[in-house]
């Protein structure tokens, strides 16, 4: 789900233009109207030294970190806000700093250039900062397609090369551009498109921009924001770990199976169970500082019905499922008796399904909470696309029709003084990634199982998606997640061929997921007023970039950490358990290997979920029902159930410790702070998180290189972990598991 824009942090009254007489001059979107400037100066100059620098610099920075920290534990993920806000103090450095002295470039005829072509401006500022959402793979933190290898290579066993690996990284990011170059006249220029997410970036552009007059400068504030969580991560991530994860109820009933699955914040429900570390809190769903409010109260009303009720019931009281054979919450797979599921005897040497070995192993079971996530799952995209259609379905339609019908606004009419990116940079894209795409569906079709026709297959799906997804998010701010139906529908046609199936999703549905983001930031570059061709390069670049370099650290880390991502295999304090990789191989084997109808089918144990899209497709419409018979009941529409049903979509490998905890931090910043502190929120609230995010980064990487790389390690009790080892216990009679008591 996506998020509104919060407030903007400036005076408006002060600092937006004031739309002419003419009521068609400015947007016809109020919020717009508020937030973005409606002139521009073209003479300011974007494609500057400074801008490549730092540009540069910034992505090849965050690709690096993020795929880092992609495989730890709490996996922090750096966006762009932390380059926005660091960016700027830089970029005003190097202007007071670099010589303005003029010269000339062979070949460039009589253009004359300059390091320093005068202050720093805005301009320069947005396209950094798009350097580094792709840097942060447009907020997913890295390259999706990364996961294919990672799984491949660490939870398989099995090889891949690295010039597959690149070109279905690259090929699956670029392939988006295509689909977004077909569709940005129609979501982008048109002013009902307003994209309500890139207001928070714009808000904050001129927040940033805002000449000083405080003692204490922003700037300054995020120094000394940055070297306190700098210095404070060493103690969390490397002399006192289990700050990261403090159980109560673990230390109070160290030998009861029940308590530590309540008090357990990273194996159970965590009651009791907090956190001081910001990577903790951070981790999985960024940021709680620059989330609203009231989607942090919609998270917590669906974490808590969902948590703390639903899971308790289908546990302890109706055992769903034969529950208490299994933890209650793991993201692992089970056999019938409770003892982990052996993935790699059943894979032959075809890496396909060996049905015999499988027959003989049995059924794959899932935890209580694993398998009500996917219930949750299939209901909240049912429920997604009959909420926006009974909801927003009129306003979309009435927004889609304004945008072929009404006039250019005041932001559309600026940009036609730029040149527009003709079309057939687009259209040779998408030809040439299809034609490479193709290439490695026959002749690597070995190591990535795809075949060309599930490859076609594939990108029909995104073609006719991407519009319709991306018309929903300009409008509402809500992004349906389509990714199980690409899952299911390639499990159902092929099945038993794991990386098939999830090359086949991430062609299909990540695709479309990189359209939607590059539209996006082309909105906050029209926004903005930077010219689109500098918007496309820009784009591009950082794209290979980032992809390349979220390879190459891939590849250095599963080489050269030994067990890595088989965190039972790891030690207790080690970092190394790629929660998120462990939910995407369980995802490749349950839709993949031995797919769905061995899991949701005839053929398996969780058929009954199937009515969880029939659940999701109706509940929104009872609820409208609701609203329609009782209008004046202003909380009736406030229901949102995509967002209540898909509270715990990150659950796993997100815990409840990183819910509880980011639930917690958001409500004071953005409730309490927001509304009795508001000049201190909309000074530094963005500046805290971005330092928070920077310094964690920055010390987590200075550990590794200094520390871990030479084995330097500590062995106390502070460096044990949660100390709740029976949390993962299951609590049938006679089910037995290492390390835990038979009942």
């Amino acid at each position: 789900m996506g998020t509104i824009a919060s407030p903007p942090p400036f005076d408006v009254e002060k600092e937006t233009t004031k739309p002419g007489p003419d009521s068609d001059e400015d947007s016809p979107i109020e919020e717009v109207r508020l937030t973005v400037l409606t002139t521009d100066d073209p003479s300011l100059p974007v494609w500057t030294f400074r801008m490549w620098f730092l540009g540069l610099i910034s992505c090849a920075l965050l690709s690096f970190i993020n795929q880092f920290f992609a495989y730890r534990t709490e996996p922090l993920i750096i966006t762009q806000i932390t380059v926005q806000v660091a960016s700027l103090p830089l970029g005003r450095f190097m202007a007071r700093i670099l010589p303005e002295s003029k010269f000339r470039i062979p070949g460039f005829g009589d253009r004359v250039f300059s390091l320093n072509p005068g202050p720093f401006n805005m301009k320069e500022h947005v396209l950094i900062s798009i350097f580094a959402n792709a840097g942060s793979a447009f907020g997913a933190g890295s390259a999706y397609a990364v996961g294919i290898v990672n799984i491949i290579k660490a939870f398989y066993g099995r090889s891949i090369s690295f010039l597959a690996s690149w070109i279905l990284i690259i090929t699956t990011q670029v392939l988006g551009y295509g689909w977004a170059g077909l569709l940005r006249k129609y979501v982008v220029e048109p002013a009902h498109m307003w994209w309500p997410s890139t207001l928070v970036q714009v808000s904050l552009f001129r927040a940033l921009h805002e000449k000083e007059h405080r003692r204490m400068s922003r700037a300054k504030f995020f120094v000394i924001a940055l070297t306190c969580s700098f210095l404070w991560y060493a103690l969390p991530g490397y002399l006192f770990p289990t700050l990261s994860n403090i159980s109560i109820i673990c230390y109070t009933f160290s030998k009861s199976v029940t308590a530590q699955q309540i008090g357990s914040g990273m194996r159970g429900l965590g009651i009791g169970s907090f956190t001081f570390d910001w990577a903790t809190i951070a981790a999985f769903m960024f940021s709680p500082l620059v989330c609203p409010f009231f989607a942090i109260a919609n998270i917590c009303i669906g974490f808590l019905l969902i948590m703390y009720v639903l899971t308790p019931i289908s546990y302890w009281w109706l055992d769903l499922y034969n529950a208490k054979r299994f933890p209650i919450f793991s993201s692992h797979l089970f056999t019938a008796n409770g003892s982990a599921y052996d993935i790699t005897s059943i894979v032959n040497k075809q890496f396909e399904l060996d049905i015999p070995a499988y027959e003989a192993q049995g059924k794959i079971h899932l935890s209580t909470f694993f398998a009500i996530t996917y219930g949750l799952g299939f209901a909240t995209i049912a429920a997604t696309l009959t909420h926006v259609a009974f909801f927003n379905g009129r306003e979309i339609y009435q927004r889609y029709q304004a945008s072929y019908k009404g006039k250019d606004d005041i932001h559309t009419r600026l940009m036609k003084k730029y040149k527009d990116i003709p079309g057939w940079w687009f259209y040779l894209m998408l030809a040439v990634t299809m034609v490479v795409s193709l290439i490695l569906c026959t002749a690597l079709k070995s190591q990535v199982q795809l075949p060309w026709w599930g490859l076609l297959f594939a990108c029909g799906m995104a073609f006719v998606f991407t519009l319709p997804v991306s018309v929903i998010t300009a409008t509402t701010n809500q992004t349906p997640g389509l990714n199980i139906i690409t899952e299911y529908a390639m499990g159902l046609i092929y099945p038993g061929r794991p990386i098939a199936n999830v090359c086949f999703k991430t062609y299909g549905y990540m695709s479309m997921a990189q359209a939607v983001s590059f539209l996006s930031d082309f909105k906050l570059g029209h926004y903005m007023k930077i010219p689109p061709r500098s918007m496309f390069i820009v784009q591009f670049v950082g794209t290979i970039i980032a992809g390349t370099i979220n390879l190459c650290v891939a590849w250095y880390l599963l080489g050269s950490i030994h067990n890595i991502c088989q965190d039972t295999l790891l030690s207790p304090d080690s970092p190394w358990t790629c929660p998120g990789d462990r939910v995407f191989f369980d995802a490749s084997v349950i839709w993949g290997l031995v797919g769905p109808r061995r899991i949701f089918g005839p053929l398996g144990t969780y058929g009954a979920l199937n009515w969880f899209f029939l659940g999701g497709t109706l509940g929104p419409v009872v609820v409208w029902g609701f609203h329609r018979m009782f209008p004046t009941k202003s909380w009736i529409p406030l229901i949102n159930l995509p967002v209540l049903l898909g509270a715990t979509a990150m659950m796993p490998p997100a815990t409840s410790l990183n819910y509880n905890s980011w639930i917690v931090v958001g409500t004071i910043f953005n409730f309490f702070i927001f509304r009795y502190r508001k000049k201190w929120w909309q000074r530094y609230n963005y500046i805290l998180s971005a330092a928070l995010d920077a310094g964690v980064a920055f010390m987590g990487v200075f550990l590794y290189f200094t520390l871990t790389m030479e084995n330097k390690q500590l062995n106390w009790w502070g460096t044990g972990g949660e100390h709740c080892p029976l949390a993962t216990c299951p609590t049938a009679k006679g089910v037995q598991a290492d390390g835990c008591p038979v009942f």
